[in-house]
């Protein structure tokens, strides 16, 4: 895939702007004015500046940031600035043109300063072949003040943040040296489902129909692509292919997708026709044991609008050989992303869009190889419609994070069967370790940490032998209900039926409603919390002014240990008392 950088253009201010003819008058107008930024199929446009301020002309001034996604080389490729002005309802009059190659951008690694420049606005170009020309119309239009870098210190993302299989900045100065390779063989598939009818040639010397398949696999690493060659008419292909990638991060993710090819025999020509999937996988290299050979059947499994499918078994030898041990546990320590994404951070919406930017710049370049791997097949290895809303993964998500707070709830129902009495040696047992943690305090974080060891220690037992897959009621992807399928793959915009989508739409209002309340509540709760110290409730003020005067002046006359043994006791009396 190509190289990525962010290009980040400054736009400044404008100076000695000239009016074109327009129907209205630009003397003493407010009609707000902008500048359009354009590099290839990217388009972006600043918010409007006014060329008057309290009834006195100004020099129109944004100094605002767009960030666009640039591929090398970077030879053909220009910027385009137009500075517009858009008076209303109307389509936009250009009121002058300028370029900027992008071989003659600088490149920065850090956040230090690029001086600004001054470009030259030129008189756009007639709107009609048929229009003539200006002669007596000078083509100098005015000034625009722009500061624009590559910023070469930031990881420009293709792949979806929870799947992503490069770290590294876009300046190669920057890079840090590999750890270690990850060795993939892509060995072959068995069982796959048939995704086409042929003639095939019967025992009897007749004609029948045969349903197989023309299957090829893509493995994705960092930058390198790698497909193996298409076997034709087969249910169980073989390859038998080997790569080899560089890994520069432990904490990364390899990525293998199976394919049906529908562009030989008869379909070479039909430009309509689009690769099916079969299935992906996902491989996180951190999960592997280094220097050890790991040939495993991997399922594959495919979300449709009907239901989940298997489609096949992937047959794959992973080894991941580690030639820098002490680099790599360094690398633990360090945070994740380069510097730059915490110096000079972007916003999540537009990394979003960035992000989008970068996979159609991957998919068009890939799309030119030989052979070339189709938009369809690049937008399904990186993930193109994570972000859209689906039912199934709002659901999923919330599971989640009810499982991962359910250990949070069992310590307080633990807690709570503990200061019921409910088990009594386990109850002056714990007496027993509370009167030494508050006689001893410097014991409580040794405590802990010795806890979490001995924790660490017995599950080493039921340690994963073989990397994880696709977890199917986690992701809920079993017990989905098939009109949920069906919204998840739903175009955008939808080209369902009215009435289906006011259903959805309904039923999204409810699931909307609920959060609304929940949100609310808490918002409630937290008000209130608030308000306690606001004199809103005189009386309630009052108490809590008093209580916390008290509560004051008690801890400041007993020791704390004294305070904590106290509470302690309140909570753990027996049901009795």
């Amino acid at each position: 895939s190509p190289k990525l950088w962010y290009l980040r253009l400054t736009v400044l201010e404008s100076q000695d702007l000239l009016p074109l003819s327009l129907p209205l008058p630009l003397i003493g107008s407010t009609v707000p004015i902008s500048v359009r930024a354009t590099l290839g199929s990217q388009s972006l446009r600043t918010r409007p500046a006014s060329l008057h301020r309290n009834g006195s002309p100004v020099p129109p001034t944004w100094n605002e940031d767009l960030l666009f996604v640039a591929a090398e080389p970077f030879g053909d490729q220009a910027l385009h600035l137009a500075v517009e002005l858009r008076p209303g309802k109307e389509p936009p009059a250009v009121l002058g043109l300028a370029g900027l190659p992008l071989s003659s951008v600088e490149r920065r690694v850090d956040d230090r300063r690029v001086a600004p420049r001054w470009l030259d606005l030129l008189l756009p170009p007639p709107a009609k072949k048929g229009a003539a020309a200006e002669p007596a119309s000078p083509r100098h239009r005015g000034r625009l003040q722009v500061r624009v870098c590559l910023d070469g210190g930031y990881h420009v993302a293709d792949e979806p943040a929870h799947a992503c299989s490069d770290y590294r900045p876009s300046a190669r100065q920057l890079w840090r040296p590999p750890v270690g390779t990850v060795e993939l063989g892509i060995i072959g598939c068995r069982n796959l489902l048939p995704a086409r009818t042929l003639a095939a040639v019967s025992s009897a010397g007749g004609l029948r129909a045969a349903a197989t398949a023309d299957a090829y696999a893509v493995a994705k690493y960092g930058p390198k692509w790698a497909r193996t060659r298409t076997v034709a008419g087969s249910l169980d292909p073989t390859w038998n292919e080997q790569y080899t990638w560089a890994v520069h991060d432990p904490c990364t993710v390899l990525t293998v997708g199976v394919f049906h090819n529908a562009h030989v025999d008869g379909h070479k020509d039909d430009a309509d026709a689009r690769d099916q999937r079969i299935g992906k996988i996902r491989i996180r290299l951190s999960t592997l044991e280094a220097d050890r050979v790991y040939t495993h059947l991997y399922p594959l499994l495919l979300l449709q609008s009907s239901g989940l499918k298997k489609t096949g078994e992937l047959h794959l030898a992973v080894r991941f050989t580690c030639t820098a041990w002490v680099n790599m546990m360094a690398l633990y320590g360090r945070p994740l992303l380069p510097k730059m994404h915490y110096v000079e951070p972007i916003s999540v919406i537009h990394l979003d869009s960035l992000r989008y930017q970068a996979m159609q710049t991957v998919a068009t370049r890939l799309g030119r190889a030989e052979p070339p791997l189709r938009r369809e097949v690049v937008e399904y290895m990186l993930d193109v419609d994570s972000h859209m809303w689906s039912l199934r993964r709002s659901k999923a998500n919330f599971y989640r994070i009810t499982s991962l707070l359910s250990g949070i709830v069992a310590i307080g129902k633990w807690l709570d069967s503990v200061c019921n009495w409910k088990n009594p040696v386990t109850t002056v047992l714990v007496h027993v370790l509370f009167f030494i943690l508050v006689c001893f305090p410097e014991l409580i974080l040794p405590t802990v940490f010795l806890y979490l060891f001995m924790i660490g220690i017995w599950n080493y037992r039921y340690r994963p032998r073989h990397p994880p897959h696709m977890d199917t009621k986690l992701s809920h992807a079993e017990w989905t209900h098939p009109d949920e399928l069906d919204e998840e793959f739903d175009t955008f915009p939808t080209t369902k039926p009215m009435d289906l989508v006011r259903m959805r739409y309904d039923r999204l209002r409810s699931v909307g409603g609920k959060v609304q309340t929940v949100v609310g509540d808490l918002a409630t709760q937290g008000e209130r919390a608030l308000a306690v110290l606001s004199w809103r409730d005189p009386r309630a003020t009052a108490i809590s002014v008093l209580l916390a005067l008290l509560v004051a002046l008690f801890l400041y006359v007993t020791p704390f240990q004294v305070v904590a043994l106290l509470v302690g006791l309140y909570l753990l009396r027996h049901p009795r008392f």
